[in-house]
């Protein structure tokens, strides 16, 4: 072996040994219950849209322990229902409302029991709602929308397969409902109908009963460029799905440890968000409804929406005295994470 070979051999021997040095992916925080809008983070987990960033999803069903983790610096991102902002806001939770997810396509339903067929026939009696969630106010504006106090029923806090039994053994009037919990009391008590479904134009213009997506302050200001990536990691699993729906709800499925029929109830099956109980938002829609897109989101919305939805669930929290007064909605909205990607291109 003459000097060269073995001066590249050598090289070659230390360049083996020698350790590597791999950058570690970025952890990012998110939690949710158990609701298949809230799935797009398992397909860009399972899918690898955000190859920089090590996305963790939590399954948390009680929405307060996910926002208190928030408040102790534990969580950067939460899926949740997209009224709790004004409460957490006053409740001075460092959080943002970034995203609007997506809109009750008649998830949704204002369930009676037997013998009740309009608002009238509800005077008087008890309606199991989730009290100081969305479920309240979708009842109480459509008490309200047919000529009646939004106090006129009795609120009770009973949710999900506990207001299913209560529905069933006649403890309450009626219930609003998301699947698949409407669609089983229907199934399972006869003479059961549906008074309000949220996939009525008036409700989808409002965008009332809708889900959206939180950041903590901390998040979005200090570790903003990650803030973009993991914005940007959903609406892309929001498109592959779109292109791959069986897949996807597969996926979501697994995740969520729901069946496959559930998934499909509330998203449908084929990804074009109008075949299941839920339309989902992609980039430029939700971009537009926070203002920072030009054009109009769909069902008759408006450009930047998301203040006008602010201000009327904040007057209603007022109503039900579960916050003081209406703060203007920049203390709890975060719009510009949209408009930076728009200005970059994106489109989703």
């Amino acid at each position: 072996m003459n000097r060269t070979q073995l001066r590249n051999t050598t090289a070659a021997l230390l360049l083996a040994c020698a350790p590597t040095f791999a950058t570690a992916a970025e952890k990012v925080k998110i939690s949710g219950f158990t609701w298949p809008g809230y799935g797009f983070w398992h397909i860009a987990i399972e899918k690898g849209l955000a190859p920089d960033l090590d996305l963790q999803y939590q399954t948390i069903e009680d929405p307060y322990e996910s926002f208190n983790l928030v408040a102790a610096g534990q969580m950067d991102v939460v899926s949740s229902t997209a009224e709790f902002t004004p409460v957490g806001v006053e409740s001075g939770l460092p959080i943002k409302l970034v995203a609007f997810g997506n809109l009750s396509y008649g998830t949704d339903k204002i369930v009676a029991g037997p013998g009740i067929n309009s608002a009238q026939d509800l005077v008087g009696k008890e309606v199991a709602v989730l009290e100081g969630g969305l479920s309240q106010i979708f009842v109480a504006m459509w008490l309200e929308q047919n000529g009646l106090a939004y106090d006129s029923v009795t609120y009770r806090n009973i949710i999900a397969d506990d207001a299913f039994a209560a529905m069933i053994g006649g403890g309450v009037a009626a219930s609003e409902f998301w699947e698949p919990y409407g669609a089983n009391t229907l199934k399972a008590l006869d003479g059961s109908s549906v008074l309000a479904q949220s996939k009525e134009p008036y409700w989808l213009q409002q965008g009332v009963v809708a889900d959206g997506h939180y950041m903590t302050e901390t998040f979005v200001t200090e570790r903003r460029d990650t803030a973009r990536k993991t914005l940007k990691a959903m609406y892309d699993a929001i498109s592959w799905w779109q292109d791959n729906p069986t897949e996807g709800n597969q996926i979501i499925a697994d995740g969520m440890k729901m069946s496959v029929a559930d998934v499909e109830l509330v998203l449908g099956k084929d990804g074009s968000r109008t075949d299941g109980g839920l339309y989902v938002y992609d980039f430029v829609e939700a971009a537009q409804f926070c203002g920072s897109a030009p054009g109009n989101p769909p069902f008759e919305q408006t450009n930047g929406q998301i203040n006008d939805h602010w201000n009327l669930v904040s007057e209603w929290w007022v109503k039900f005295k579960l916050i003081k007064s209406v703060q203007a909605p920049d203390k709890g909205i975060e719009c510009d994470l949209h408009r930076e990607l728009y200005d970059a291109g994106y489109r989703g």
